[in-house]
């Protein structure tokens, strides 16, 4: 049974910090490029950042490129993004995702999706 146990949401003012994690099981972690698509109110989901495991390259949106940063920890099976200098336009739902091999902006490409985890940024 495949499963991305995501968390770390929260709510934070304008300019700060917070960092998300992403567990994955019941997947050869290394098959995998993991990465967050989020979803704001009224919109269609985005691709924010992915780490392909096979050759450790990486993709981050232009919006969140310089702010965001995106690691794995091998052993734990865990990916983290680190998102710091959040905007009131960062605020959405943030759902961790697995594709094969490569990362991908499309949706229709990505294999599994974890739930949900709400980042709120007040102005």
């Amino acid at each position: 049974d495949v499963q991305l146990q995501a968390s770390g949401g929260g709510l934070v003012q304008a300019g700060g910090s917070l960092s998300l994690s992403c567990e994955a099981s019941g997947i050869t972690f290394d098959d995998y490029a993991i990465g967050w698509f989020r979803q704001a109110p009224g919109k269609g989901r985005e691709g924010v950042s992915c780490i392909s495991r096979s050759d450790g390259t990486t993709y981050y949106a232009d919006s969140v490129k310089g702010r965001f940063t995106i690691s794995s920890d091998d052993a734990k099976n865990t990916v983290y993004l680190q998102m710091n200098n959040l905007k009131p336009e960062d605020t959405a739902i943030y759902y961790c995702t697995a594709a094969a091999v490569f990362c991908t902006i499309q949706v229709s490409e990505i294999h599994y999706w974890g739930k949900g985890t709400q980042v709120t940024v007040s102005s």
